[in-house]
């Protein structure tokens, strides 16, 4: 069979040799091919045929309507799904090694038949004129602080021009977060954009019932600092593509330095935090050409940062609670009948009093939770201890599992006083510390002899707790290893 590459060397041999004879002997064939092919001026691929007939049948032939019924009305279904779609209707017809014969022809009618696809169109991106951000999951990711699964979220943001990336650990989609996370990334970076893009989250767009097409304080944070709004239209998330893209990369570098890590386990937040932060600084090591062309195009950042707190005016009502964003906060009970403002950061709560922060407390994720600090309510507790046994809140008046284990053992021996006893517990841990109290509690519940819990015993336990030894010690006994030897003689006899 003659190739494309002795007609090739016969062409350029036909210029220099005395005659084609000698030219066809030197390129290996017959003269007369060579003529023909020098006549018709095509390689030997280019006169081949595509030949119009099957060599085998083909088996899907009879049941093809059927099958191309399935993807017109449902085009995301997989060949391989209806492959066992067809066996499981034509038992015993179809073997498995048939399963690439279907795959070819589908794959052939989505291309010459099928549907058209989607089609996404390459930006021109100009620098320093727009960032993007939006929020995306972690929990997928298997993440674990000190043990305990780390159910959160991560604000990302990008400049749509250079890729520079960063971002904030949050919990929710709240304005607060879209609203932290977004500062950090603006003077992390020393400069913003003009223009920001997000999807059409509800913490910066309103819904149709709003004539406004922003979130007002959302807009408040964008004038502030002269920046021009943007948002997708609603499910249409390739619409904020540099950002949908930026999260896939980024998640799977996050997986990827989790394996090299060893460890989805970290001590701290502040640990965890700092992994994110290098991972950031280590994918933005190449974009710092680019990151500069932006800086030095982009807008001055404003003197100082806005507040992201979001403000509101509540009551503490008579059982020493304030309900913010549906969620109860205790308070200290000289507060009961205050107006008090309550400042709701991205993971924590101030109540401030007359120009003064009287509290700070953790922020709680969700809708319908409760945060009750025993330390609030204690005093008056211990005056009325017939409230404590049907209190709404009773739960959480156990800061730990040894102090409703000392609870229990007091509804055993003393259920008259149970109550009484163990809110002087609690006073005591209030006043001398929840750390000691705790650890002689421990002592009590390790103890041989029935324990007796009351506010002495573990006074008494407290005068000489540093010679207790902490729970991290632990005594391993040694293992007699001729019990194992014996056992093997007997085997072997």
């Amino acid at each position: 069979m003659v190739t494309d590459e002795q007609v090739r060397r016969l062409r350029k041999l036909s210029n220099t040799e005395k005659n084609q004879e000698l030219a066809a002997a030197k390129a290996g064939m017959d003269p007369a091919t060579a003529r023909r092919y020098l006549r018709l001026e095509r390689l030997p691929s280019e006169l081949k045929k595509e030949r119009p007939w099957r060599t085998r049948g083909d088996p899907f032939s009879e049941v093809w309507g059927a099958v191309q019924k399935q993807i017109e009305e449902s085009p995301s279904l997989e060949a391989k799904t209806l492959f066992e779609w067809l066996q499981r209707e034509h038992p015993g017809r179809f073997s498995d090694g048939q399963i690439r014969t279907l795959q070819r022809r589908i794959k052939l009618w989505r291309v010459t038949e099928g549907p058209a696809q989607e089609v996404y169109f390459g930006q021109v991106h100009v620098p320093g004129r727009l960032c993007a951000s939006d929020f995306t999951h972690m929990t997928e990711l298997g993440i674990t602080l000190a043990g305990q699964t780390f159910e959160h979220l991560v604000y990302h943001f990008v400049l749509t021009y250079s890729n520079w990336e960063t971002g904030t650990i949050c919990y929710s989609e709240s304005l607060e977060s879209l609203s932290e996370g977004w500062q950090n990334a603006v003077w992390e970076s020393g400069a913003v954009a003009s223009e920001h893009r997000t999807d059409s989250l509800s913490s910066a767009v309103n819904n149709m019932s709003n004539l406004e097409e922003f979130n007002r304080r959302y807009e408040g944070v964008m004038r502030y600092y002269g920046v021009k709004p943007q948002h997708t239209n609603p499910a249409s998330p390739n619409e904020n593509g540099d950002c949908e893209q930026s999260h896939h990369r980024f998640k799977r570098a996050v997986e990827q330095a989790l394996l090299l890590r060893g460890s989805r386990d970290f001590q701290s937040m502040a640990e965890y935090a700092q992994f994110l932060k290098d991972l950031f600084a280590q994918r933005n090591a190449g974009r710092r050409a680019r990151l500069a062309e932006e800086i030095a195009v982009m807008r001055e950042l404003p003197a100082r940062r806005m507040e992201s707190a979001k403000r509101e005016r509540v009551k503490v009502d008579s059982g020493s609670l304030i309900h913010v964003e549906r969620n109860a906060y205790s308070v200290n009970s000289r507060l009961i009948g205050a107006q008090v403002e309550a400042r709701l950061y991205l993971d924590h709560v101030e109540v401030w009093y007359g120009q003064k922060k009287v509290e700070h407390l953790p922020r709680l994720r969700g809708r319908g939770k409760h945060r009750i600090d025993y330390r609030h309510i204690i005093e008056w507790l211990v005056r009325k201890p017939g409230a404590f046994e049907n209190y709404r809140y009773q739960e959480d008046l156990f800061p730990t599992s040894r102090f409703r284990m000392a609870y229990d053992a007091l509804r055993e021996s003393t259920p008259q006083r149970a109550s009484k006893e163990y809110l002087k517990i609690l006073k005591l841990a209030a006043e001398t510390g929840e750390v000691q109290v705790d650890e002689a509690l421990r002592e009590l519940l390790a103890g041989e002899a029935e324990a007796v819990f009351t506010v002495e015993s573990i006074r008494e336990v407290l005068v000489r707790l540093d010679t207790i030894a902490p729970v991290t010690m632990v005594e391993v006994t040694l293992v007699d290893l001729a019990s194992f030897d014996q056992l093997c003689t007997g085997m072997q006899q």
